[in-house]
């Protein structure tokens, strides 16, 4: 996606070329799992090569609703506390959810130059966190939502998506979503949250790769249903160029 002199890259990464082993091999991208510093340390400096970027901005995510704004431009690596969005006008800097089953969405505003990206598990359906952020874009940026692109990482599939609990845990608006009993197609509920908050379906990317069904991405869900859940962590990546 580009827009004149402006470009934004969106990259997912897989398991593969990283220096990680055992329940983390080999491109974990998480120092938070118990996985080495200096394995972590390493693959990050891979992924930045990569991308050809030189910082990577991420967070500690919690599955809340929170969002930081990166306002400055940064010379190093940084990871700040308690966030699941990330936000920023800056180009080169490498805004990096880190997952394994939940969803990143990244968003990309061409005409203010503006990117966001987004852990998006069950819980930040729920609180809505995809139009809190497109909410934070419209005043930071002054974002027109229709103007926005959005992509939907591989992560966890309807295939996959089993919730026994969700009459306690999930939204009734999200029962239109239920593909057979106790399984729900996030994909369609991000999509449907995107389009609410004003975004154009022609706008609106999903990846359709389901991170449980396949061996290529880690899956604390097929950690738990496997071993003892231990796993690694998968990333997505939104750089502003």
């Amino acid at each position: 996606m580009s827009n004149d002199s402006h470009t934004v890259t969106v990259y997912s990464t897989d398991r593969t070329g990283g220096v990680s082993s055992g329940s983390y091999q080999a491109l974990n991208l998480s120092y938070g799992v118990g996985d080495t510093i200096k394995a972590v340390t390493e693959n990050r400096k891979r992924l930045k090569m990569h991308l050809n970027i030189h910082t990577l901005f991420s967070a500690k995510q919690v599955h809340g609703d929170t969002l930081f704004i990166a306002e400055q431009k940064v010379t190093e690596d940084i990871e700040v506390e308690n966030y699941d969005a990330l936000m920023t006008n800056i180009s080169g800097i490498g805004l990096m959810i880190q997952q394994a089953d939940c969803q990143a969405v990244t968003l990309f505003d061409p005409i203010h130059k503006a990117v966001a990206a987004i852990h998006c598990g069950w819980k930040g359906s729920v609180s809505q966190i995809l139009g809190k952020t497109i909410q934070a874009m419209k005043t930071h940026y002054k974002s027109s939502p229709s103007d926005l692109y959005a992509t939907i990482s591989p992560s966890l599939g309807p295939c996959c998506a089993e919730f026994t609990n969700h009459a306690k845990e999930l939204l009734p608006s999200f029962l239109a979503f239920q593909v057979k009993e106790n399984y729900f197609d996030f994909w369609k509920i991000s999509e449907m949250q995107l389009l609410d908050a004003g975004l154009q379906k022609k706008n609106v990317r999903t990846s359709g790769k389901c991170t449980s069904c396949s061996q290529e991405f880690f899956s604390y869900r097929r950690a738990c249903r496997e071993s003892d859940g231990k796993t690694g962590r998968c990333a997505t990546v939104i750089i502003l160029r």
